[in-house]
């Protein structure tokens, strides 16, 4: 078979879906109305809540919700189950399960004056259930955060070219957002303005590549880099949306945008034939297809992490609500063409060798003592365009790192952000310090970065994955009662929450006795811990899940 095909009927799949299955879920469930103020209008406070024009919104929505996710997770579902199984969930996952999780987290919470998914859940199953949701989410914030600010530090001591036009992006950004929002610029000009900058920023970055020394003031390079992230989260995570978050996101998109065109043209000009074989094994050594397959590949087909960001930033900021769907089911969708398109790159582009034998280009070398998923991603994505004129190589590999670094960026500050609003519905009431925007943001950042200066991540990290999962099921049960309050038919994320919570929990458990026998204690605690929470959520939304009316029967809105 050959990858342009695979990739070509997928993208016809998820056209389909959005004007089809989406369209159904936004008039059978929500039915839109511009009449109603978004929260972006009603409570504009000119730092959060600020109404952004629709496509810096999706740019922001979109590489927020995407970091690493849809570029790791289908790589190594395809080495470890097979390309068949995985796109196949990818296909079914984004449409029935990821793009509703994530169109309704974000209406709810318009709906809701901009609040949580966490608010939602103490609304529909009680005080109690908010409180442990609550901590659970800013828990998985910060990792995400501590995380994120380790991988980019590493990229950025393996590729110095793109220090330059990371931190250069900063100054674009506020550029282009004063055009657009002070000076009334048409968003094309600016567009156009910027990318012509960053352009100029990759040049230079490549001319002058920023190489610190292994140590700075006793401290190793990557911290160095790590500490620097730090400070920018705190003050990113502070300043008004409009200055830095929307328009350096919307830049950001561009790049992605530019990116997956690059290698859409590229699969049509190469059309590589799939090599990997469509299903490896149902057993290897991440586990059982069922449930692993459906943890690893998470962001491409349903992520928990997105419920934070719908519900969190980008409710703040929709102008209309009938811009919910571009924004919610659209980003979810184009999320799952670019998982489509490293599905792709992995199986017809990197050679599989099934003795897995040293090579520049061989994909299970890569995968594993060959750099793991980024450098495989980078590697793949830089011989797919080098097919076309006058990139070589070594600028495609460019090209691919600094989508990568791009996304995880924007994520960074979007966590560091939600870690912040969490902590002030939570705690801001009883305590009032904690209400100040710094405050909230200072402990976060502090949090991210004990686990992330101190390695404490990797500790934790191998259930993470899980974990995320789980943050998707509790959240299609908090939706689902949610529906059932507001008297809508719920069987649409009921079905997704069951699966998601029947195979998240079995995943769990799974983890949890390889983590005994290996005789990790932590590891076997913390996912007795994530096993307990789930199960306390299923039993207060226990009438929704059983079809039995009741809970959450009151109007919440």
């Amino acid at each position: 078979m050959n990858s342009l095909v695979l990739v070509a009927i997928m993208i016809a799949w998820l056209i389909t879906a959005y004007r089809i299955y989406g369209k159904f879920i936004e008039k059978h469930l929500i039915d839109p109305s511009d009449n109603k103020p978004t929260p972006a209008h009603a409570q504009n406070d000119g730092v959060d809540y600020s109404p952004a024009k629709t496509p810096l919104l999706f740019g922001h929505h979109f590489s927020s919700i995407a970091g690493a996710g849809p570029i790791v997770g289908p790589l190594i579902g395809v080495l470890y189950f097979g390309w068949l199984v995985s796109v196949l969930w990818i296909a079914i996952g984004s449409v029935f399960m990821g793009a509703v999780h994530d169109y309704l987290a974000l209406m709810i919470s318009v709906r809701s004056r901009g609040n949580s998914i966490s608010y939602t859940a103490e609304q529909t199953l009680g005080k109690v259930s908010r409180l442990v949701f609550s901590i659970f989410l800013w828990l998985a914030l910060v990792l995400v955060v501590a995380i994120f600010a380790v991988v980019a530090a590493q990229t950025f001591i393996a590729r110095p070219g793109i220090v330059i036009p990371t931190f250069g992006l900063i100054f674009v950004a506020i550029l282009f957002g004063y055009t657009a929002y002070r000076l009334k610029w048409p968003i094309a000009i600016g567009t156009v303005l910027a990318l012509g900058l960053v352009g100029l920023l990759l040049y230079i970055g490549e001319m002058l590549p920023i190489v610190l020394p292994e140590t700075v003031l006793g401290l190793a390079a990557s911290k160095v880099w790590f500490w620097i992230l730090m400070l920018y989260c705190l003050l990113a995570s502070t300043i008004p949306v409009w200055v830095l978050l929307q328009p350096r996101d919307y830049i950001s998109s561009w790049l992605l945008y530019i990116g997956m065109g690059l290698g859409f043209l590229g699969l049509i000009v190469a059309h590589p034939q799939v090599a990997s074989p469509a299903y490896v094994a149902w057993s290897t050594d991440k586990g059982p297809l069922w449930p692993m397959l459906f943890v690893l590949i998470a962001c491409g087909a349903v992520s928990g992490f997105h419920s934070l960001v719908s519900g969190g930033t980008s409710s703040k900021q929709l102008d209309k609500e009938s811009l919910g769907l571009r924004i919610g089911y659209g980003a979810m969708l184009t999320e799952a063409a670019l998982a489509s398109l490293v599905v792709a790159i992995a199986t017809g582009v990197l050679i599989w060798d099934p003795t897995a034998a040293k090579s520049a280009l061989g994909y299970q070398y890569l995968m594993g003592s060959g750099g793991g998923p980024i450098v495989a991603f980078s590697t793949g994505f830089g011989k797919l365009v080098s097919s076309l004129p006058s990139i070589t190589l070594v600028a495609g590999m460019y090209i691919g790192m600094l989508m990568l670094n791009a996304f995880v960026i924007t994520t960074l500050d979007t966590a560091t952000r939600l870690g912040r609003f969490i902590l002030v519905e939570s705690l801001g009431e009883k305590f009032k310090p904690v209400n100040n925007r710094f405050v909230a943001a200072l402990i976060t950042v502090l949090a991210a970065a004990f686990f992330g200066a101190g390695g404490g991540y990797k500790t934790i990290w191998p259930v993470f994955g899980a974990a995320n999962q789980l943050v998707a099921a509790l959240a299609l049960i908090v939706i689902s009662a949610y529906l059932v309050g507001i008297k809508k038919p719920r069987i649409y994320t009921l079905i997704p929450a069951i699966f998601m919570t029947v195979t998240t929990i079995s995943a769990l458990i799974f983890l949890m006795i390889g983590f005994i026998k290996a005789g990790n204690i932590t590891l076997a605690t913390v996912s007795i811990i994530l096993v307990t929470l789930a199960l306390y959520m299923i039993w207060e939304a226990r009438g929704v899940l059983l079809f039995v009316r009741g809970g959450g029967e009151k109007n919440i809105v």
